[in-house]
């Protein structure tokens, strides 16, 4: 039987090791302290791993791996807890209680899948072939009379679709504590909830309509192709809101030799600037950039980087961190009531992890422990 190669079994092997990478990053040492990105981890493995089958599946592959035929059945249960749960935590900063209940089906189906684990590779191939290829060549096992789950597709649909239910009720509850329209809001946290919340409803449809179109599951690289989009979504998030992009040059110091501006006229700069960052506060707002501030100033990049870096002695990235931690050590103290995450956003932090990191490395405390 030949391989299958084309464009659908390389964007979904490409989204396979995009999300291996993003497991990474979410399970390194200093982003699992944030519970929530423990949970999307696990959301983007599980994910990976239901890929990884159709991909072999889909591929022919599978026939130099057949022990790995439905082995992800029990790990696409995995997918709604975790997203649920992950919301949940970007919501109220903690997880639900007895939040180790949600894994209890995808617990069920490994423990009704271990009898099919155990059988033979005539077994496996069958499974396979009846799926993908099923006017194919059938061993018709002799020795396969156990029980096995059917109907995976049917139930994964359903469990989906509950945890599509919960998380949207929890969107309806958070807009409305927040007063927010669902469609209409500023907020960049609500903004990424729910684009998150209409993503795992448009995952939810996508199965439907395959499973509806094709049978048995010769339309799951469809789905499989679909699911990487997100991976990718989260991929480009991750490295919007990252500060590698953002960094000053050693060579900046020799650019600004060359500038046009005289000693008084760089003093009269940093005046405006100090008294437009105090006043106006343009650094509280998530997209606040030197080509705003400079837009504001009415000079141009080059030259406010000059003053940043020649008057107060450091980056313009440097100088916003100080502004928006100074801003939100206020607001711990005016605030005891609101939450860090929310205190965060005020200051125009996008992640409460960001936040964390220039307020400690600022202040030598965490927030909460400034807070007191």
């Amino acid at each position: 039987m030949a391989y299958k190669i084309d464009l659908f079994a390389i964007f979904i092997f490409l989204g396979i090791v995009q999300s291996v990478f993003l497991s990474f990053f979410f399970f390194s040492k200093e982003n699992r302290k944030i519970v929530a990105n423990v949970f999307q981890g696990l959301m983007v493995l599980a994910m990976a791993s239901c890929t990884l089958e159709i991909l072999f599946c889909y591929t022919g592959y599978i026939l130099h791996c057949l022990w790995l035929v439905d082995y992800s059945e029990w790990i696409a249960f995995l997918i709604g807890p975790s997203f649920y749960l992950m919301m949940f935590a970007r919501v109220y900063g903690k997880i639900a209680p007895k939040w180790y209940w949600h894994f209890i089906p995808a617990a069920a189906w490994l423990l009704m899948q271990i009898p099919f684990f155990i059988q033979g590779e005539e077994v496996k191939f069958n499974a396979w072939i009846g799926a993908y290829h099923p006017a194919g060549l059938d061993f018709r096992a002799t020795h396969a009379h156990f029980f096995r789950p059917s109907h995976h597709s049917d139930f994964i649909l359903l469990h989906l679709a509950v945890y599509s239910l919960l998380v949207f009720l929890l969107m309806i509850k958070t807009f409305r504590q927040k007063k927010q329209s669902f469609w209409i809001t500023e907020q960049a946290t609500l903004k990424r909830l729910r684009s998150s919340a209409l993503q795992l409803m448009s995952i939810l449809v996508l199965l439907l309509v395959v499973k509806l179109i094709y049978k048995d599951d010769l339309g799951d690289h469809l789905f499989a192709a679909y699911v990487t989009v997100p991976i990718y979504l989260i991929s480009f998030q991750v490295i919007s809101e990252s500060g590698f992009f953002k960094q000053t040059s050693l060579a900046d110091q020799q650019k600004y030799k060359t500038s046009s501006l005289t000693g008084e006229q760089q003093q009269q700069l940093l005046s405006r600037l100090t008294q437009l960052m105090n006043e106006q506060k343009l650094f509280l707002k998530p997209d606040f950039s030197l080509p705003l501030l400079a837009d504001q100033l009415r000079v141009t990049v080059h030259q406010l980087s000059q003053v940043i870096n020649d008057g107060l002695g450091k980056s313009f990235f440097e100088m916003t961190a100080e502004y928006r931690i100074e801003e939100a050590k206020r607001l711990l103290k005016e605030k005891p009531n609101i939450k860090v995450e929310e205190i965060a956003e005020e200051v125009g932090y996008n992640s409460k992890s960001s936040f964390n990191t220039a307020f400690k490395k600022l202040t030598g405390k965490t927030p909460s422990e400034w807070r007191g």
